[in-house]
């Protein structure tokens, strides 16, 4: 039920039909890592209820698994036990398990069709890291995309420290209620209600996309992807997935970690101004500008989209060029919160200091007070 070609039980899934669509997203986020329960992002998320239509919801933490913050948290979908049993052979021989177990889920009526849910807490073997030249970071991009594009019936849905993604097939607030996540605490969360743009809804194909510390919740549809794949495959990434989410996520990795850009140069990227726009900028900010366009052209994404980006550092919410997906922030205090709607903040934050609608292509950057400075 997970490949097209691969797949034990047929279904249809991402590129097989186009369902048009639209869909909602929701990230809120402790600039001073104070942990909180993750019963607020369902209060947020739930109130765009209309958004979605239960085809697909999920929330990214972070901060959750203080007791395993060195290793890598694994979560992994299996279609069945055998699949499980070979992914497993596969880490112990590649990687140290301190620890594997089953994440707790509870009984929802409409949450149907699960997927056997494991998390592994884990580091590469550093033998086989040296051998490979890697980083442990490059090796575990290279296990994720080896494990998604090669293993039947298993999917990695996240990947990073002191992380992890929960996402499956229904709306958000019943996805948050299948993992328990009220009795979860994490300085940043974010969430996605999904009324799938194009492709039907599998637990898989749900967000965030995730890789490493990276996870994006995504509104809108990227007409570019065709060019956004071919570009990450000349850095062998694999979008195994098919569907722009993950290519975005890929290219979150590629600018910031693999090429060390900044945060803002990053997002000038994805979303650049157009070049009369360019043309009237100041010579050193042109200068910049035109070189990123040059560069990185292929790694525009082009098409209606709102993005949130979370990451152990902090969280960053973009839109479009032209801004044809709604984006909403806010702040209080220490709290910085974004949003589809301004309802989905005033739900969880009655009386905010600040609240903007951030302009095309501008992100709204939070970053954690003692994590190195990535702008």
């Amino acid at each position: 039920m997970w490949r097209s070609g691969k797949r034990l039980n047929r279904k249809p899934i991402e590129g097989d039909v186009r369902i048009p669509s639209g869909c909602a997203v929701s990230g809120i986020f402790n600039k001073k890592g104070k942990l909180f329960s993750g019963e607020t992002i369902i209060k947020s998320i739930s109130i765009m209820r209309d958004r979605s239509n239960g085809l697909g919801g999920g929330f990214a933490a972070y901060g959750i698994y203080p007791d395993y913050k060195e290793f890598y948290a694994l979560h992994l979908f299996f279609e069945c036990e055998e699949n499980r049993r070979e992914v497993e052979h596969y880490l112990k021989e590649n990687f140290l398990v301190e620890k594997g177990e089953r994440i707790p889920t509870q009984k929802v009526q409409v949450i149907l069709d699960a997927p056997i849910i494991y998390r592994y807490f884990v580091k590469p073997r550093g033998d086989i890291c040296e051998n490979m030249c890697m980083t442990p970071d490059e090796f575990m991009v290279r296990q994720v995309m080896f494990i998604n594009s090669s293993f039947d019936g298993a999917y990695v849905s996240s990947s990073g420290k002191n992380m992890g993604a929960f996402k499956g097939v229904g709306y958000p607030e019943d996805i948050g209620e299948f993992y328990d996540l009220a009795g979860y605490k994490g300085y940043l969360w974010t969430a996605h209600g999904r009324f799938p743009t194009n492709t039907p809804g599998w637990w898989g194909g749900a967000h965030p996309f995730t890789l490493l510390d990276w996870s994006v919740v995504h509104n809108g549809e990227i007409s570019s992807y065709g060019t956004n794949r071919r570009y990450l495959e000349e850095f062998e990434y694999e979008c195994a997935l098919q569907t722009d989410t993950e290519a975005a996520t890929y290219l979150f990795d590629l600018l910031l970690r693999c090429h060390g850009l900044p945060l803002k140069a990053a997002c000038q990227v994805l979303a650049p101004p157009f070049w009369d726009e360019i043309e009237r900028m100041p010579e050193k900010e042109k200068e910049i500008a035109r070189a990123l366009r040059m560069v990185y052209g292929k790694g525009l994404l082009n098409g209606p989209f709102s993005i949130i980006l979370g990451s152990s550092s902090g969280m960053v919410a973009i839109n479009d060029r032209i801004k044809l997906r709604p984006l909403v922030a806010a702040e209080q205090g220490d709290m910085l919160y974004v949003a589809s709607e301004e309802a989905a903040i005033i739900e969880v934050c009655a009386c905010p200091t600040k609240v903007w609608t951030p302009r095309a292509g501008q992100p709204v950057i939070g970053q954690l007070e003692e994590a190195v400075l990535w702008v």
